[in-house]
């Protein structure tokens, strides 16, 4: 339980300094950019604590599935990018593969 919670913070934590890139300016803006380089090393040493017990080849690809879905949709809702239905499809594929490694990796 505390392997899972651990890893959606993981993720959220990914999202969050994923969704700030543009704020770094391509890493021009030294808050920004200090904001976003903290995130990705808190998201990181957070993976390394899941991957103690939960296999990485898992852990990484739910990390990562999940991680690309969350931020495609804080795209489409908070930064106004586009969507469409090769979006949408894809999204789901991505949301398919992570409930499948879920499962998988439970037993």
């Amino acid at each position: 339980m505390l392997t899972a919670v651990l890893l959606a913070l993981a993720i959220g934590v990914e999202v969050a300094a994923s969704a700030l890139l543009p704020k770094a300016e391509g890493f021009t803006n030294p808050i920004w950019t200090a904001v976003v380089l903290v995130g990705y090393g808190v998201a990181i040493w957070l993976l390394t604590v899941v991957v103690k017990s939960m296999p990485v080849s898992v852990a990484y690809a739910i990390w990562a599935g999940a991680g690309t879905a969350l931020v495609a949709v804080v795209g489409l809702v908070f930064l106004g990018e586009s969507f469409n239905w090769v979006k949408a499809l894809s999204l789901a594929m991505i949301v398919a593969g992570v409930v499948g490694l879920n499962l998988a990796g439970a037993h």
